[in-house]
């Protein structure tokens, strides 16, 4: 008996991830010759890698239309590019390369929220209402409905990585419905649809695009763009509304690592979970990432009372592909009414969902998300000193555990009361240089 051969890409072992595998795999079914399909990746440098070696990479790969490394991604130092076949194959042991990961295509995933969660609490009797802190919602854009912008405009910035536009839009609608979730002010409803922090300041980067679909590398890059403005607009929250399935351990997976990056760098960031509920396993990446905080949703049953709350049935279920414990905390995110974005794909998809026609209603765990980051904007204001870690320990400690998972329901009125009482430690060098 003699032993079939395998195919190149089927004995790269560990130089190519499986969605590329799979990828290509596709591909030789449409091309058997692997002539000039264009394959979008993320390749993936060895930390010991030099100019010299990066500049051969370079020259190597853009030899012609078919092959080319756009742009490098410095926060998980790789490099994107769209490639055929033919030229992953020559590369995959080049000595600049350590792997090469398939850019695959990522997707986007207030009526008594607010006051279900205890946020509406907050504003009233702690007097915090976000002020100071700004969220970036790296989604489909913002459209700068009066929610944001009355009576003053808190949108102080805006990035478009999918068209290029200087002015805030949103030609989906999702990214606006999100903003809504965790800082719109309910201005055209009278406060009957105000979110948590309703005097947070936000920020739009558009990473998806009208049909709420991009590629991994258009999410890094806003990510990026979030960790380098970081001090020029002060973001102190990432709130990720969408995700991609996960092929790789969160150590290896480029998005799950840019998210960690943020992290580091003193950003708190927020992601979905998913929507592949309610199977076990489906927890989608960057939500796979450790250290980020996963949201998964809850449906309140459009009641005050807690007691009757579910884990909605599409929200993903834990482990993680790493067997962690996900996700980290539930919020409500079904039936949520939000901004509309007008003349978006959404308005035009789901007319039935339309309120007051300023509002939509929509579920899953992209709403749960940014109401999670509008609570931790009231925690930083609160406590301005709280590191990430510290906001995570303290939304998992002082969630009710109603529903049946190892971290229960988000509650916004223990979690700020503790984080304003919440003694930050004081490394005992800067004690002693003073």
């Amino acid at each position: 008996m003699t032993r079939r051969k395998r195919v190149w890409y089927e004995a790269a072992g560990r130089s190519l991830d499986l969605g590329l595998v799979e990828q290509l795999r596709i591909n030789r079914r449409v091309d058997p010759n692997e002539t000039d399909n264009e394959i979008p990746v993320i390749v993936y440098l060895k930390n010991s890698c030099e100019k010299g070696l990066k500049d051969d990479l370079y020259n190597t790969c853009n030899v012609d239309s078919h092959n080319k490394l756009e742009r490098e991604l410095p926060i998980i130092h790789s490099i994107k590019g769209k490639l055929t076949p033919g030229m992953i194959k020559q590369i995959k042991d080049h000595d600049a390369v350590d792997r090469i990961f398939y850019d695959r295509e990522v997707t986007a995933f207030l009526d008594i929220a607010s006051k279900q969660i205890g946020a509406v609490n907050v504003q009233n009797q702690l007097h915090f209402t976000g002020k100071g802190v700004t969220i970036a919602i790296i989604d489909t854009g913002i459209y700068p409905h009066e929610d944001f912008t009355n009576p003053s405009n808190r949108i102080i910035a805006f990035k478009d990585f999918i068209n290029g536009n200087e002015e805030p839009y949103d030609d989906n609608g999702h990214g606006t419905h999100c903003a809504g979730d965790a800082a719109g002010n309910g201005f055209l409803s009278n406060g009957k649809y105000i979110s948590p922090a309703p005097e947070a300041s936000i920020i739009g980067v558009k990473v998806l695009d009208k049909n709420g679909s991009g590629r991994l590398s258009s999410i890094i890059e806003g990510i990026e763009w979030c960790i380098n403005h970081r001090d020029e607009h002060q973001i102190h929250i990432i709130s990720l509304s969408l995700g991609a399935p996960a092929y790789d351990s969160f150590r290896n997976d480029p998005l799950s690592l840019a998210a960690q990056e943020a992290w580091k760098e003193g950003i708190v960031v927020c992601a979905a979970a998913g929507n592949s509920g309610p199977y076990p396993y489906t927890i989608s990446t960057p939500a796979i990432n450790p250290f980020i905080i996963t949201v998964g949703s809850t449906d309140d049953q459009n009641t005050l009372e807690r007691a009757d709350d579910v884990i909605a049935d599409y929200s993903s279920r834990g482990p993680s592909i790493d067997y962690f414990v996900k996700p980290d905390i539930y919020a409500p995110g079904t039936n949520i009414i939000a901004p509309l974005a007008p003349n978006s794909v959404t308005e035009s998809q789901l007319p039935e969902m339309i309120i007051d026609e300023n509002y939509i209603q929509l579920s899953g765990t992209s709403m749960a998300t940014p109401i999670c980051a509008g609570v931790i904007a009231l925690m930083l204001e609160a406590n301005p000193n709280l590191s990430p870690n510290d906001v995570k320990a303290i939304l998992k400690e002082t969630s009710q555990p109603t529903l049946n998972d190892t971290w229960g329901n988000i509650h916004a009125e223990l979690a700020v009361e503790r984080a304003k009482a919440y003694q930050v430690r004081v490394p005992l060098e800067a004690i002693q240089g003073e």
